[in-house]
């Protein structure tokens, strides 16, 4: 079966001390399934992973998959700077039992369309679990267009792409051209909905982290119980959550941030990163006011 619905891009649990708080982690797993999420993806963006070494990358890895239990599908981020690297952590991630693989373009090398379509044959040839592309130009400076997310999708395990580009319609043209090769995915917040109705099969986000249940409903009432109505409703109050972490430039410190206000802590962002300023907490807590308690 293939994966589909909400996938929280799951937060790396640190101590005060910033190490890597694995017990906590086990429990958010817990805590995101039993709110009915239908997946987990961590060592994303909102999972740091550019900030831990491989063996807590290992460690996160296998934490998750032992927590989740097959209870859902487990998605694991695999990104680095290089192709070699990238094909290590990708292996390494199929042998811990990884369901799939999330993946965007190399960070910093800005890849050619030529070089990135020949960096995923690579990696693609290595591995025999799905591949789901991670599009985020905002945050590789390389934009996946959807010619070349079609090119891709030839490769045997290319089956899913995460659109975050912000553009609405990036998803209908992937769909419309793509749509019998590649399952889309959302990847903007601010435009979970209107990718829902131009007929994205899930979402991926680390506001999940802080709402799982809420969003695990937005999902069923307008893609499983085609209900406009309640939808829009529900989608209209999660608004200024989503928009406050789409628009803040500080997605992942406000994840962790809103996690501690819902009272499921997660600890502080790992340096360079650092938590909100008191009226950054004041705006997540007035954000948050109608889902709390």
């Amino acid at each position: 079966m293939g994966f589909e619905g909400i996938i929280p891009a799951l937060v790396t649990p640190m101590t005060d001390g910033g190490e890597v708080d694995y017990e906590t982690l086990s429990s958010f797993v817990n805590y995101m399934i039993e709110s009915g999420v239908h997946g987990i993806a961590p060592l994303g963006s909102t999972g740091e992973y550019y900030a831990l070494n491989d063996q807590e990358r290992r460690g996160v890895t296998a934490a998750v998959i032992e927590a989740a239990a097959g209870r859902v599908p487990v998605v694991v981020g695999t990104n680095g700077g290089s192709t070699r690297e990238i094909v290590k952590y990708s292996q390494q991630a199929q042998s811990q039992g990884a369901a799939g693989l999330l993946l965007a373009a190399p960070y910093y090398s800005l890849p050619t369309p030529g070089e990135l379509v020949e960096h995923f044959r690579v990696i693609d040839s290595e591995i025999d679990i799905p591949i789901m592309l991670y599009n985020y130009p905002g945050r590789t400076g390389v934009d996946m267009t959807p010619d070349i997310v079609g090119q891709l999708a030839e490769l045997d395990n290319v089956q899913y792409v995460k659109e975050s580009t912000g553009d609405l319609t990036r998803v209908s043209e992937i769909i419309r051209r793509f749509g019998d090769k590649i399952t889309v995915f959302c990847g903007c917040d601010t435009l979970a909905l209107e990718s829902f109705f131009m007929g994205a099969a899930g979402w991926v986000s680390g506001v999940f982290n802080v709402l799982p249940a809420e969003s695990a409903r937005l999902f069923d009432l307008a893609v499983k119980s085609d209900d406009l109505p309640a939808a829009r409703e529900l989608y209209y109050r999660l608004l200024p959550v989503l928009g406050l972490m789409e628009g803040g430039g500080k997605y992942t410190q406000f994840v962790k941030a809103a996690c501690e206000l819902m009272g499921h802590p997660a600890g502080p962002p790992r340096q360079p990163l650092m938590a909100p300023d008191a009226g950054e907490i004041a705006q997540l807590a007035e954000a948050l006011r109608p889902f709390a308690g």
